[in-house]
């Protein structure tokens, strides 16, 4: 049996899906304007372990992440390089995503 800890009860409960067998995680992305550190890694590679043994425990599960890429963050990195919001979130996309292929995170 998974437990986890009830903030609201304050106590540890069993983990019942909403769907039994079925388990759905949205995991809020990066904002792509830069390189992602390792203190942002960390939530992506926890949600990862999470997925995995979710998935080891024989749930069916969907893993759906985002990825922020309209941002005034975007739009003031474009404006200092001369570019378009949308080529630096296409850039810094990529980037995030084989940054965390390197690290061993699932698609």
């Amino acid at each position: 049996m998974i437990k986890l800890y009830d903030t609201r009860r304050r106590q540890k409960v069993d983990f019942e899906p909403v769907e039994p067998g079925k388990v759905s995680i949205y995991v809020c992305g990066p904002t792509v304007y830069n390189r992602i550190h390792i203190g942002n890694a960390r939530t992506f590679i926890s949600f990862d372990m999470i997925r995995r043994y979710l998935s080891w425990r024989g749930f069916d599960v969907t893993f759906v992440q985002n990825v922020t890429d309209v941002d005034d963050k975007i739009i003031r990195r474009a404006a200092e390089e001369a570019r378009t919001a949308a080529e630096v979130a296409e850039e810094y996309t990529c980037l995030f995503i084989e940054d965390m292929r390197a690290a061993g995170v699932q698609d």
